[in-house]
């Protein structure tokens, strides 16, 4: 029988039982969603020729990360809701921020490295196969995996210096950082001046890259003689700028939020909206948005109905 100290006690949305079955519902069609729509992109990727190119690379990766890292809550967050028991294992609940912390920190610097490719492509299009090679995009994205992970294994390492007395009860759907640092019986400075550091570091980093790489584009596009090459500059930065937003204000907004008790619901919505939501409305945005990606889309489609039909 495991030891009461080695488990953690998952709240959730326990203060709304009559929720519990409708939430359980629409997670449910969200995650789908997600994975369907996420693993949809990264098939049209690699199915048409035409999007082998260093934008779609990243945006692939993009869709593999939202899957991943949406991956490493709602399945909890889905047990929880319809099962009495509500434990997770401490190995378990810091594999389960561990994984999470990784991937969110790689994302971050994923879509700074699609905005360093958005201001190439606008700015310098016609040197974009050869500044934007096969071998810097492979270096880049495994530059993001890498530094994801040294980042979060380095967070991770301070949550596990801490002492656990009991009860550990989280008021959280899954192991967020100041979930588990309320949850700590022992002095949490340096594990939070650790995950300041590096949160602010990543955070600060990839919103200066994007915004530099933006004022360049928006000079370059100001530059433009033709309509026709302002509306295409726009459509090639839109569905990035868009996901960028989405992402980076959700996350300051959760750094603004108190870690009191009376925020406890409010950073509970926010997360939903951070790890359930955002990797669904990633690959809408980049479908509906992109011509290409909707061409292929339809001709996949065509393709499998004729198949059928013959």
């Amino acid at each position: 029988m495991r030891e009461i100290r080695d488990l953690f006690i998952l709240l959730g949305f326990l203060e709304y039982p009559h929720l519990q079955a409708p939430l359980f519902l629409v997670f449910l069609t969200i995650y789908t969603v997600t994975l369907v729509g996420n693993l949809g992109i990264i098939v049209v990727v690699r199915t048409n020729p035409k999007l082998h190119t260093p934008m779609y690379f990243f945006l692939s990766h993009l869709s593999f990360l939202d899957i991943c890292s949406s991956s490493v809550f709602t399945p909890k967050l889905l047990e929880i809701l319809v099962v009495d028991d509500r434990a997770i294992s401490f190995k378990g609940c810091m594999a389960q921020f561990f994984f999470g912390c990784a991937f969110v920190i790689t994302e971050t610097s994923m879509l700074a490295v699609m905005a360093c490719d958005r201001f190439v492509a606008v700015c310098n299009p016609l040197l974009c196969t050869v500044a934007m090679s096969p071998k810097l995009c492979i270096l880049l994205v495994a530059g993001t995996y890498i530094w994801g992970g040294i980042c979060s294994l380095t967070i991770t390492y301070s949550l596990l210096e801490l002492s656990f007395c009991g009860p550990n009860v989280i008021h959280h759907f899954g192991c967020e950082y100041s979930a588990i640092i309320s949850a700590s019986c022992s002095d949490p400075y340096l594990s939070q001046m650790t995950c300041f550091i590096i949160s602010t570091l990543n955070e600060a980093c990839s919103v200066l890259i994007i915004l530099a790489s933006y004022v360049f584009i928006v000079v370059t596009v100001i530059r433009m003689p033709s309509a026709g090459g302002l509306q295409k500059a726009f459509s090639t930065c839109a569905s990035h700028l868009t996901a960028t937003t989405i992402f980076h204000g959700t996350v300051l907004f959760l750094y603004c939020v108190s870690n009191s008790k009376s925020s406890w619901l409010l950073v509970k919505v926010a997360t939903v909206f951070f790890i359930v939501l955002i990797p669904m409305l990633n690959p809408l945005i980049y479908s509906l948005r992109n011509k290409d990606v909707k061409e292929t889309v339809r001709s996949l489609i065509n393709t499998k109905l004729l198949s059928h039909s013959i």
